[in-house]
């Protein structure tokens, strides 16, 4: 598991989005937020992306108040020493989806990905909720563009080139969504959700492509690096054959 914390020299540096400003015609604004770097682009006007800026702003806003594993104050603090199924039915209606999600990821891999991971009584969502907020911003967008938390990204209409270190570049069409697990800025720092260890493999890099969510891009790129590739690929055939993954090891 990896919380959102010290993020801000993670994923979100690991994507170069070749659709960026160096192409005429596209406009980029970023802000800091859970972390780690948040950017929407578009192509047009400068104007005219103001409004995808600031509803995705406010959309990322709201998932870090409701879902903040650092601050007291947070739904998800004063709700984590619920068993699941309380949580499910007190938390806010809104983020939901991301803890059923969370808890459907846990029973699926054995508990190797775990939102109680540091301990019984904790939730840290931030192997998943990145992602979830970046479709959440998706919902709400009311133009195209591409929206990007740390590295999860969603293409909201258009195509979006994007390169990957070590990976190459791919394009993400209309509706799908990729995230990035890595090592490459601050080593291990993804945890097994069984007991806490660190994680340490070949992998430095994997990258998940999803149809439709960022959400669980964001929460399978974590669940493939934890499992490594042999195992992560039969887990993405048998649970999410939707996806595909984008791998890069040290192997030779």
């Amino acid at each position: 598991m990896r919380s959102w914390r010290a993020d801000l020299l993670g994923t979100g540096l690991v994507l170069s989005l070749f659709a960026g400003c160096a192409r005429e015609g596209v406009e980029r604004v970023e802000w800091t937020v859970m972390d780690t770097i948040a950017a929407v682009q578009w192509r047009g006007a400068w104007d005219a992306g103001l409004g995808l800026r600031d509803t995705t702003m406010e959309a990322f806003a709201q998932v870090e108040g409701l879902l903040n594993a650092y601050a007291s104050e947070s739904e998800l603090s004063r709700l984590a020493a619920l068993p699941d199924a309380e949580i499910l039915r007190r938390c806010d209606p809104i983020v939901r989806p991301c803890y059923a999600a969370a808890f459907r990821l846990r029973d699926e891999t054995g508990g190797r990905f775990n939102p109680r991971w540091k301990g019984p009584g904790t939730m840290d969502l931030g192997g998943i909720a990145k992602g979830f907020a970046v479709d959440l911003a998706a919902e709400r967008a009311g133009m195209a563009g591409l929206i990007d938390l740390g590295g999860n990204l969603k293409a909201v209409g258009g195509e979006w080139k994007v390169g990957i270190l070590g990976g190459g570049d791919f394009r993400l069409g209309p509706g799908e969504a990729c995230a990035t697990s890595a090592r490459y800025f601050r080593g291990s720092h993804i945890h097994d959700g069984r007991d806490g260890t660190e994680i340490e493999n070949r992998i430095r890099s994997v990258t998940v492509v999803h149809p439709h969510s960022a959400m669980l891009a964001d929460g399978l790129s974590t669940v493939l690096f934890i499992l490594g590739r042999d195992e992560g690929e039969r887990f993405l055939r048998e649970h999410h054959p939707e996806t595909r993954a984008i791998w890069y090891t040290t192997d030779p």
